[in-house]
């Protein structure tokens, strides 16, 4: 297994249940895998969906709040909730995180971007995990879908600026199909996509979890994204972060891979 610097993404439908308070059994072996590969040797960062999600699970609200002021107090709330869990978690496996908190602001310049990826290289050199999250408390573009567009493209951009190796999109569907696979039986899972195309754009579909704000379509739009800087883009199942091994150490890949343009 070589050394590589990966990015990994997960969702809120894979950090919560469906009433919106958190995995704590998923999220603990999470960190335990995230860790281990860390051990190993490879450079990690975590971009981690959630913070507005964990809000509601953690005011015992029935539903998520439509306004974005609400989004906002809630997105508040729930950073500290999100925190608070990964550093006790990864504490537990000798691992120290870092909090990077991220706007499309903050990577609009060279310059900024410039100190950015310093931010990562030196926390990184530090063996030091970043959880990154987009500040959904003040950048209220994210909450009305118009800033990263969910934080699939901010993986995407985050793996792109540090020149990572893969980029892990962890979600609630073992990858891509040709068909929405819940509504028709059908549908047949994709391995491997080599070029992402209008055909491959058009297989997919929204949302699949009422507590996410992305879907299928953001995660082609991030795979086409770094797939564009030479980096691969791997959609797989997140149930079980344990599958995250296998992606270093099977011959037969999970989930879909969309290759890096080399």
């Amino acid at each position: 297994m070589d050394k590589k610097r990966i990015v990994v993404k997960v969702g809120t439908s894979t950090l919560t249940y469906e009433n919106g308070k958190i995995n704590l059994r998923r999220v603990d072996t999470l960190c335990k895998v995230l860790s281990d590969l860390r051990n190993f040797g490879h450079d990690v960062v975590l971009v981690s969906s959630g913070a507005i999600g964990v809000g509601v699970g953690k005011l015992g609200l029935l539903q998520r709040p439509t306004s974005t002021r609400e989004k906002q107090a809630l997105a508040a709330v729930g950073q500290c909730e999100l925190m608070f869990m990964y550093d006790k978690f990864f504490s537990e496996y000798n691992n120290t995180v870092a909090q990077v908190l991220l706007t499309k602001y903050s990577v609009d310049t060279d310059h900024k971007k410039e100190n950015v990826l310093n931010t990562f290289n030196t926390l990184l050199k530090m063996g030091i995990i970043p959880i990154v999250n987009e500040n959904d408390t003040v950048a209220i573009d994210e909450l009305e879908g118009n800033n990263f567009g969910d934080n699939d493209m901010l993986s995407a951009i985050v793996a792109s600026l540090i020149n990572a190796d893969t980029l892990i999109i962890l979600t609630d569907i073992d990858g891509l199909y040709t068909d929405n696979p819940r509504t028709n039986p059908k549908a047949l899972h994709i391995d491997v996509v080599e070029n992402i195309t209008d055909e491959i754009m058009h297989m997919a579909h929204g949302t699949g979890s009422n507590r996410g704000t992305g879907g299928m379509a953001t995660k082609l739009c991030a795979a086409q994204h770094v797939t564009k800087s030479g980096i691969d883009c791997i959609v797989l199942n997140g149930e079980n972060p344990t599958i995250l091994y296998d992606v270093f150490d099977k011959e037969n890949k999970p989930g879909t891979l969309f290759k890096g343009q080399r």
